[in-house]
């Protein structure tokens, strides 16, 4: 059995399962970010003490936000996790747990479950895609997760789709994830609906049939339709699957995401075009971490 860690910038979950995947017994609590790290290191530790009590465990993963590390175990300096600055997560777990410890980020730890056992399962190349407050991505190849050199591989959020857009803060100019994330679409919210409306009003009023929410939907949907465009062109993957907070209004999004997706590619290519929404939800995170150490193992 190995224990997976989801690391997020609000909330900890930590699950041991079996090698299948399949959650046996699972934990979590608030991150509490803004205490800084040392308290939230030693809330997993205490967490996979107590599993580590009661089932043999033999590695843990820990899907956490990036920029990261990967091999060196490194936390770097991500956005949502404040005062979290180049910190050594692997060796600090690992001195008090006494079992191999690997970090990966968190997309690419999601990509690896849905690849596995979720959507992407039985495909030979997945790529998948969270469309949440940010986006980001994770590339897994007859799986196997595919990190590049520096563990960025899938980082798609900083993809350059519109060079004449908006200014966004740690991005580059007219970047995917600033066009087409939960919180660029929240941005255009309280610029048409006022102050206090965000992403979540949008979908609704769109389902109410607001035509100003629709726009909003379209807009963003049509730069993401250009992310998904590229990266079929640079990978070639089997299956996109798409997943995050965003992704939930499936209704409104995968089949007219389809249609604009579909004109942008080579005309060989739009016929093998497999856009899927992701199926393990809010567990991806956590179940992706805890299969982690067998793609350690296998280098």
């Amino acid at each position: 059995m190995n224990i997976g860690v989801d690391l997020g910038g609000t909330n900890i979950r930590v699950a041991v399962m079996d090698d299948n995947g399949i959650i046996i017994e699972e934990l979590g609590c608030p991150t509490e970010a803004e205490n800084g790290p040392l308290p939230a290191i030693e809330k997993i530790i205490a967490m996979i003490q107590s599993l580590q009590e009661k089932h043999a465990v033999r590695s843990v993963g820990i899907g956490a936000p990036g920029p990261l590390d990967a091999k060196k175990g490194i936390i770097i300096e991500p956005p949502n996790l404040s005062s979290w600055k180049n910190i050594e997560l692997t060796k600090m777990i690992e001195s008090a747990i006494h079992l191999p410890v690997y970090l990966e980020n968190d997309a690419n730890a999601a990509a690896l479950a849905e690849a596995l056992i979720g959507a992407g399962k039985e495909a030979e190349s997945v790529f998948y895609i969270t469309v949440s407050t940010g986006i980001g991505g994770g590339y897994v190849y007859n799986g196997k997760l595919i990190s590049g050199a520096q563990g960025n591989c899938g980082e798609i959020g900083n993809m350059i789709v519109d060079p004449h857009a908006i200014d966004a803060p740690n991005l580059n100019k007219g970047a995917l994830e600033a066009l087409a994330s939960g919180t660029a679409i929240g941005r255009k919210a309280e610029s048409v609906f006022g102050p206090g409306h965000g992403a979540k009003e949008v979908f609704l009023f769109a389902q109410e049939g607001n035509q100003e929410a629709a726009e909003i939907i379209d807009e963003a949907l049509s730069y993401l339709a250009m992310g998904i465009a590229n990266i079929v062109h640079t990978l070639n993957p089997e299956v996109i699957v798409l997943g995050g907070g965003v992704m939930k209004s499936k209704d409104l999004m995968l089949d007219p995401l389809k249609e604009k997706v579909v004109p942008l590619l080579y005309p060989s290519l739009r016929p093998h075009l497999k856009l899927k929404h992701a199926l393990l939800d809010q567990k991806a995170g956590v179940v992706g971490a805890g299969m982690i150490p067998r793609q350690f193992l296998q280098n």
